[in-house]
C-alpha cells in the first residue's frame, strides 16, 4: 500500500502525508482499521481543509454507552435490534372480531412504529410536488411510491429490484386514495384488482385473471406508456384471517402466482401460450391491513418491498385541509378538529363532513313529506332535489365527531356478538342500558 501511495504522490508531484506521515515510508498496518486513526482524534487532531500540497485522512470513531439511554430516548434500543426485517409486525388481542375493529391504537392494530420513526432510516424526501387538484399527497408516501414505479421501469446494473410494493396499515388510513393520486399525478392509469376477485367457485380462475391483468398493463407499457398492476386489500382475499378462514385452492394459487410472477416478470405466460416472446416488466402495487396474514414466502424482501403507512400529524392535518377545502373551514379550525381526534383514522373526518348534511336532510324530508320522497328522489321532473352547501362551524363539527365516537364506543362495550353465540336468544342484551340508567 505504501509503495502504491508513493506512485501517485510522484505522478502528481505534490507531497502525500497520512497522519502526518511522508509518503513513501511505511504506514503501520493498524492505520487502516482504526486504531490509529482514533488515536489522532484522542489527541484533540482538528480535520484541516484539502489543499493543493497535503492530503489528510482523519477518522472519528465514537463509543456507543448504553447506560446513557433513558426511556426518553426516541432510539432507544435500536443498537441492540437485531430485526432482518424492516417494521416488526403485531396483531391486537381481546377484541370479538376483526371485523369489528377499533380506531389504531385502541383496536386490532396496534403500531409498533410509527411513519415518523424511521422516514429517516429508509426514506429520503425530495422537494416534490406533493398536491393536485387541491388534494395534498404525504410526502413520505409518494417518495416510496414513485421511487419503486421509476426503479422497475429503470436497468440497473446486477440489482434485482423488488417487482411488488407492499403497503400496509391501519385501516381508513388513505392508502388507497393515495395510491391513486400519486398515479394520476404520474399520468399512469392502472389497471386494478380487487381481494374479492381472488376467490372463484372454479379453481384456478383468480390465479388466470391476475396473469390476464398483468399481461394487459405488459401491452400497455410495450405501446409505450407507464402502466401498473393494482391489488387492493391483499389480505383480505388471500390472507389467514383467523382459525375460521377457510384456506382454498385459490388462496394457495394466488400466492404461488404472485411469488412466481416476482421471480420471472418477464416471462408470464398463459394456459396454452408456452411462448418464449418476453413481455414487459409491470410494478405490482397491493394494499393491505395485515400482511403477518399472507403466506411467508411471498412477503419476503427479495419479492416485496413492505411499507407500514401511518400518517403523522402533518400528514393528517394536509388530508383534512383537503377534505375541507371546498367549505371555508378555516386551516386553524382544522388543526383543532384533527386534535381533537387523535386516534381516529382519516377517513372519519370523510364521515364526520358527510354527518353535517343529515340536517339540511333532514329538513327536506320534513317539508317534503316522508310518502313523496320516493317520487321526489327518482321519478321528479324537476330533477332530484340540490342542496345548499352548510356552513360548518368548528362547534358542529365537534359535536357530531363526538357522536361518532360515542358509535365506536358502543360497538366495543356492548359486543352483542358475544352473547349471542354464546345464549343463541336476546338474554341480557339490554343489561348495558340498564346500568348506564339509558333504559
Amino acid at each position: 500500500m505504501a509503495a502504491s501511495v508513493s506512485t501517485v504522490a510522484s505522478a502528481n508531484k505534490v507531497p502525500l502525508s497520512l497522519n502526518n506521515s511522508v509518503a513513501g515510508t511505511s504506514v503501520p498496518s493498524t492505520a487502516f482499521f482504526g486504531k490509529a486513526l482514533k488515536n489522532v482524534n484522542a489527541k484533540g487532531a482538528s480535520i484541516p481543509k484539502v489543499s493543493n500540497r497535503s492530503f489528510r485522512i482523519v477518522a472519528q470513531e465514537q463509543e456507543i454507552d448504553e447506560k446513557k439511554q433513558t426511556d426518553k430516548d426516541r432510539w432507544k434500543g435500536l443498537v441492540m435490534d437485531m430485526s432482518d426485517d424492516q417494521q416488526d409486525i403485531t396483531r391486537g388481542k381481546g377484541m370479538v372480531d376483526t371485523l369489528f375493529q377499533a380506531p389504531t391504537g385502541t383496536g386490532t392494530h396496534h403500531a409498533v412504529l410509527q411513519s415518523y420513526e424511521y422516514i429517516s432510516q429508509g426514506l429520503r424526501q425530495y422537494n416534490l410536488d406533493n398536491t393536485l387538484d387541491g388534494f395534498y399527497i404525504a410526502p413520505a408516501f409518494m417518495d416510496k411510491l414513485v421511487v419503486h414505479i421509476t426503479k422497475n421501469f429503470l436497468k440497473l446494473p446486477n440489482i434485482k429490484v423488488p417487482l411488488i410494493l407492499g403497503i400496509w396499515g391501519g385501516k381508513g388510513q388513505g392508502k388507497s386514495f393515495q395510491c391513486e393520486l400519486v398515479f394520476r399525478k404520474m399520468g399512469i392509469n392502472p389497471i386494478m384488482m380487487s381481494a374479492g376477485e381472488l376467490e372463484s367457485g372454479n379453481a384456478g380462475e383468480p390465479a388466470k385473471l391476475i396473469r390476464q391483468r398483468y399481461r394487459e398493463a405488459a401491452e400497455i407499457i410495450r405501446k409505450g406508456n407507464m402502466c401498473v398492476l393494482f391489488i387492493n386489500d391483499l389480505d383480505a382475499g388471500a390472507g389467514r384471517m383467523g382459525g375460521t378462514t377457510q384456506y382454498t385452492v385459490n388462496n394457495q394459487m394466488v400466492n404461488a402466482t404472485l411469488m412466481n410472477i416476482a421471480d420471472n416478470p418477464t416471462n408470464v405466460q398463459l394456459p396454452g401460450m408456452y411462448n418464449k416472446q418476453e413481455n414487459a416488466r409491470v410494478p405490482i402495487i397491493v394494499t393491505g391491513n395485515d400482511f403477518s396474514t399472507l403466506y411467508a414466502p411471498l412477503i419476503r424482501d427479495g419479492r416485496m418491498e413492505k411499507f407500514y403507512w401511518a400518517p403523522t400529524r402533518e400528514d393528517r392535518i394536509g388530508v383534512c385541509k383537503g377534505i375541507f377545502r371546498t367549505d371555508s373551514v378555516p386551516d386553524e379550525h382544522v388543526v383543532r378538529l384533527v386534535d381533537a381526534f387523535p386516534g381516529q383514522s382519516i377517513d372519519f373526518f370523510g364521515a364526520l363532513r358527510a354527518r353535517v348534511y343529515d340536517d339540511e336532510v333532514r329538513k327536506w324530508i320534513e317539508n317534503t313529506g316522508i310518502e313523496q320522497v320516493g317520487e321526489k328522489l327518482l321519478n321528479s321532473i324537476d330533477g332530484p332535489p340540490t342542496f345548499e352547501q352548510p356552513k360548518m362551524t368548528i362547534d358542529k363539527l365537534l359535536e357530531y365527531g363526538n357522536l361518532l365516537v360515542q358509535e365506536q364506543e358502543n360497538v366495543k362495550r356492548v359486543q352483542l356478538a358475544d352473547k349471542y353465540l354464546k345464549e343463541a336468544a336476546l338474554g341480557d342484551a339490554n343489561a348495558d342500558a340498564i346500568s348506564t340508567g339509558n333504559f
